[in-house]
């Protein structure tokens, strides 16, 4: 049974300013995230002890726990991976070229991702779709909820209103205008490069 870890962030807390604050960037990465983590930890030990014993009653729960739970630490890795202090650049090469491809134009794309930011209950991701060969934007609520099968994620904005409500309020829209300021695509296009390699 694994035993997952909270990774530290690429960067300092407050290196980010004024996208997202040092005190959010603690209270998000050292209280949420870890508290993901945390709860892999101990779904993956609820369910070893009930193979182990033969009891599952509380099976399904730990399950579903494990989805929810790990999709969210997957999730917050990314998320602080694809952001950085250098960051703030529009995509190049070809993921840039892909991205054209698949929606029309750079613009094009990122209107229906802050359409999608907008929406979200949870998370806005820009995933290769590895059964249709393209890449897509998709809307996913908490953190488990409305991910497509097969996807690959390239992009990732947390939109959960712990991510942004004490620096901006309300102001969903504001915060994702920040983020795209601290966007850094040397990670989404590794993992546009690893998708195409396996799948196409």
């Amino acid at each position: 049974m694994s035993d997952y870890e909270l990774p530290p962030l690429p960067y300092d807390y407050d290196a980010l300013e004024p996208s997202i604050s040092e005190q959010v960037l603690t209270w998000h990465h050292d209280t949420h995230h870890q508290g993901y983590v945390n709860g892999w930890n101990s779904a993956e030990e609820t369910l070893a002890e009930n193979r182990e014993n033969g009891e599952f009653g509380s099976s399904p729960g730990a399950i579903g726990d494990v989805t929810h739970n790990g999709s969210g630490h997957i999730l917050h890795d990314l998320f602080w991976k694809n952001m950085s202090p250098e960051g703030g650049d529009e995509p190049s090469g070809s993921l840039r070229d892909r991205i054209e491809e698949d929606f029309g134009s750079y613009e094009a794309w990122k209107g229906e991702f802050e359409a999608a930011a907008g929406a979200a209950g949870g998370w806005a991701l820009l995933v290769y779709d590895s059964y249709s060969n393209q890449l897509r934007n998709v809307v996913v609520d908490k953190h488990d909820q409305g991910a497509l099968w097969g996807s690959h994620a390239i992009l990732a904005l947390d939109v959960w209103e712990h991510s942004y409500y004490y620096d901006y309020g309300p102001a969903r829209g504001d915060f994702v205008d920040a983020f795209f300021d601290v966007v850094d695509w040397d990670e989404p296009s590794a993992r546009y490069e690893q998708a195409v390699e396996l799948f196409e």
